[in-house]
């Protein structure tokens, strides 16, 4: 089956908006932040144009995005995005 990697980027600029759910998704094989303001090869890489935002990777490559708002706010809930996950998993069946 496929892995699924997320990750969320944020910067410590913006902590007061982390997404902290992120940590409670389910089967994921990996879960990772990334802080853009330190690692701006990686804000660069991943075209990162608003905080924070959470990538969902399969096999490597990106399937869903999920960014804030204006306001820097996440507007993807835990559920929209365990959702994407799961789909992407029953995918392989």
């Amino acid at each position: 089956f496929g892995q699924i990697k997320v990750i969320q980027f944020n910067a410590g600029w913006n902590k007061t908006n982390d997404v902290p759910w992120v940590q409670d998704l389910k089967d994921c094989k990996t879960i990772s932040y990334t802080d853009v303001a330190k690692n701006t090869k990686a804000q660069t890489k991943y075209k990162i144009a608003v905080v924070p935002t959470i990538i969902i990777f399969k096999d490597g490559e990106e399937v869903a995005r999920f960014q804030a708002d204006l306001s820097f706010k996440m507007l993807a809930t835990r559920e929209e995005v365990q959702e994407e996950i799961d789909n992407q998993l029953m995918s392989d069946f």
